[in-house]
């Protein structure tokens, strides 16, 4: 089952030819190829165009003379203690260094035509090769991030203002990421996730100096069929229990104690459905069904982490999956959700602006995000859409596509 399905923002186009990320001689050649492109990040908004009159938005990806006022000094790679030098081959720690300048990462090469493929061995590429050379054995198209959070907006409006895309007489503009996300194709979704997560890891992780593998924290979205929750997010909004694996703990397991620490559920026959990079900030979501019983009394006062659980049907969850509105996000929606876990995953209290929520009894006062009337049309709450984990598992168990069969007793209240 989980094998078939790729989740948005999964199934990467990318070769990331992690051997070659250390490869001083590979980047400093490659960066200058005609066919490499740049994906821009400023404070974690990836960059973004749109062309006039269109509605929607496609993820920004700019040539290497666009940005190359922004790479500072050559060489762009393996930086030497003085500007313009290479550092010292005999230093493993500066293979691939940029000691100034903004944060890049390599992320990998697209390659178009998968039957030509090329190994691209790391003996290719040596100390002796030139760029020529290099860039004669890429087949395929580079991609490079680049975080500009640090630049002078004053340069960094310059730039994008002599962008070929801006001549071209498309606008750039960086944008709240999980809004963006939503207008983008298979593609770009798979290539945002990669280059989101690196760039976030590298500016939580300031020390190196470094590029290569990345660690991942790792994330157990630990999801029973009908209990749905509702976080400290805007009212009205419920989604899949979701929690992050110990030490030493196994992806079932972390299923379990989440579930009971969170719900006071007690569960079983976990089963793994697919996984999604998940780019805020930099987590692998592995997805899961378990069995529970809706005759389960439903706690939130073992953790707290909850303000309100509850059973739903499979009828209430379609009302919700065959209103136009149940899964559409609005972008207030989406800057105060992500408000929210940021500072969930920051084990913080979010601020009240984010926790009024009518359903857990917290008032709203007059004047303060008071919501307005909504009309009778509108779903009695909403739900993730489907470019999230939580909104595939849902919908999937909704629509009878989840896999799971009803066990032959009925002893513990199969549902």
């Amino acid at each position: 089952m989980g094998e078939a399905y790729v989740n948005f923002l999964g199934g990467s186009p990318l070769n990331r030819l992690s051997w070659l990320r250390t490869s001083q001689p590979f980047l400093n050649a490659v960066v200058h190829a005609p066919s490499t492109r740049w994906v821009v990040f400023k404070e974690g908004q990836p960059l973004v165009h749109s062309r006039p009159n269109a509605q929607k938005q496609s993820l920004a990806r700019l040539t290497t003379n666009d940005v190359r006022p922004l790479l500072g000094s050559e060489p762009i790679f393996s930086q030497g203690q003085h500007e313009g030098e290479l550092a010292p081959t005999d230093v493993s720690g500066l293979d691939a260094a940029r000691l100034r300048g903004p944060p890049v990462v390599f992320l990998g090469l697209h390659e178009t035509d998968a039957g030509s493929s090329n190994a691209l061995p790391s003996s290719d590429f040596s100390a002796k090769s030139s760029a020529e050379t290099v860039i004669a054995n890429i087949s395929g198209t580079p991609y490079f991030s680049l975080d500009v959070s640090d630049v002078a907006e004053a340069q960094l409006d310059e730039v994008l203002k002599n962008a070929a895309v801006t001549k071209e007489g498309a606008d750039l503009a960086f944008s709240e990421p999980r809004a963006a996300m939503g207008n983008f194709d298979a593609f770009e979704a798979a290539l945002f996730a990669e280059a989101r997560s690196m760039v976030d890891w590298n500016a939580r992780n300031k020390k190196r100096t470094y590029i290569g593998a990345s660690p991942f924290q790792t994330c157990a979205d630990c999801s029973p069929r009908v209990c749905l929750v509702q976080k400290k997010w805007p009212g009205k909004f419920y989604s899949c229990m979701a929690g992050f694996i110990e030490p030493g703990e196994s992806f079932e397991d972390a299923v379990k104690r989440e579930l009971w620490e969170e719900a006071g559920v007690k569960v079983w026959d976990v089963r793994y459905h697919s996984t999604q990079p998940w780019p805020y900030p930099a987590n692998l979501m592995v997805g899961f069904y378990a069995r529970a019983s809706s005759s389960q009394a439903l706690r939130t006062d073992l953790d707290n982490e909850l303000e309100e659980a509850r059973w739903y049907s499979r009828d209430e969850i379609l009302q919700v999956l065959n209103n136009k509105e149940g899964t559409t996000l609005t972008r207030r929606d989406h800057r105060e959700l992500s408000a929210a876990t940021e500072k969930i995953n920051s084990n913080q209290e979010p601020t009240s602006s984010s926790t009024a929520n009518p359903l857990a009894g917290d008032a709203v006062k007059e004047g303060e995000n008071a919501a307005a009337p909504e009309p009778p049309s509108a779903p009695p709450f909403k739900m993730p859409p489907r470019t999230a984990i939580a909104g595939v598992l849902i919908a999937e168990w909704a629509y009878g596509r989840a896999g799971f069969q009803p066990e032959p007793s009925a002893k513990r209240g199969n549902l």
